[in-house]
């Protein structure tokens, strides 16, 4: 081995025993009760359930809006004479119901009809008295068989006055067109579904914030064409908002879901509290060897916690989580 190799050997050895070094002083330095970690957020990501051209957006990335307050509308020239086509099939729907109850609501005309069907049977009566009259005297030879045979017409003539006026009534009724009225009510109801239907599109063309929060980003323009599901932008609410920190498998026994940790950033007030969330059940940056009491500490397990109070803190900002102080009330 020549002298060079020699050298070169020796400052690799020198600079790996001065990273090791390095790192176990850093490691038994840190704050055992401190550890690091950033700010997280769940996004809520806003789009359109049916696709569009976007006619109109009032917000910007930054702006805090307020739950019900309209981000964005598409155009709704076509869902809005939808609409209208809907609520005039709805009007004559609702038309030829009433027509049809109308005849159920006219006692007038039904007692005019039952006067007529009285004199009808008054006049059936006489007129079947004289055919019986008529009858009996060209029996006997005394009358003409003329006179019998008019008397007969008029008779049969009387006898479908009657049945006619008795029709009339019953058609006044209504009795034979109660499936007609049935049919009609379905159909009111099924134009009010269509126009209930064309009401509901036409109202989603107008997105509104489901929640309070701040837009984070806008990702299209008024006068783009968006895809119906496809985020236009994206907003958060302060209840989404999450410190994600990471902890090392030795300390991980002193963390429970539920409790309250410090949080410290740069320019942050003092006092910021976080309530633990989440706790990771496996690990990360795990390598595949079986673990020495040594090697545990390379283990890290990710936790959230919510933050508590006003604090709007940014995303990605470093923070640092601590443990209370023992005695203190978590």
């Amino acid at each position: 081995m020549t002298r060079s190799r020699l050298l070169a050997l020796g400052a690799i050895l020198l600079l790996a025993g001065t990273g090791t070094a390095f790192w176990l002083y850093g490691w038994k330095s840190q704050d055992p009760n401190r550890f690091q970690g950033y700010v997280e957020g769940y996004l809520l990501f806003l789009g359109p359930e049916e696709g569009g051209r976007i006619d109109r957006l009032t917000v910007e990335a930054g702006n805090q809006v307020k739950a019900g307050q309209l981000l964005f509308g598409l155009d709704a020239t076509m869902q809005a004479a939808q609409r209208s086509e809907a609520e005039a099939r709805w009007h004559q729907a609702k038309a030829q119901l009433a027509n049809l109850q109308a005849a159920l609501q006219r006692p007038e005309e039904i007692a005019v009809l039952r006067a007529q069907e009285e004199r009808a049977k008054a006049q059936l009566d006489l007129s079947q008295a004289e055919l019986e009259r008529q009858q009996a005297l060209y029996t006997r030879g005394i009358a003409a068989k003329a006179q019998f045979d008019q008397a007969k017409t008029a008779f049969e003539r009387d006898k479908a006055a009657l049945q006619e006026v008795q029709r009339q009534i019953l058609a006044g009724q209504i009795i034979g067109r109660a499936a007609e009225i049935r049919a009609a009510e379905a159909a009111v109801g099924a134009a009010e579904a269509a126009l209930h239907q064309a009401e509901t599109r036409l109202a989603k063309r107008q997105v509104s914030a489901p929640a309070d929060g701040q837009v984070q980003d806008v990702y299209f323009r008024a006068g783009e064409t968006v895809n119906p599901g496809q985020p236009v932008l994206a907003l958060l609410p302060p209840g989404n908002r999450r410190i994600r920190f990471y902890v090392p498998e030795p300390r991980l026994g002193a963390f429970a879901l539920g409790q309250t940790v410090g949080v410290t950033c740069d320019g942050c007030p003092e006092g910021l509290t976080a309530k633990i969330v989440f706790m990771s059940g496996s690990a990360e940056y795990t390598p595949p060897v079986i673990f020495s009491e040594q090697e545990r500490a390379k283990l890290v397990f990710r936790l959230e916690a919510q933050p508590l109070g006003d604090a709007s803190l940014p995303l990605g900002l470093p923070v640092g989580v601590s443990l209370p102080e023992p005695g203190a009330p978590s």
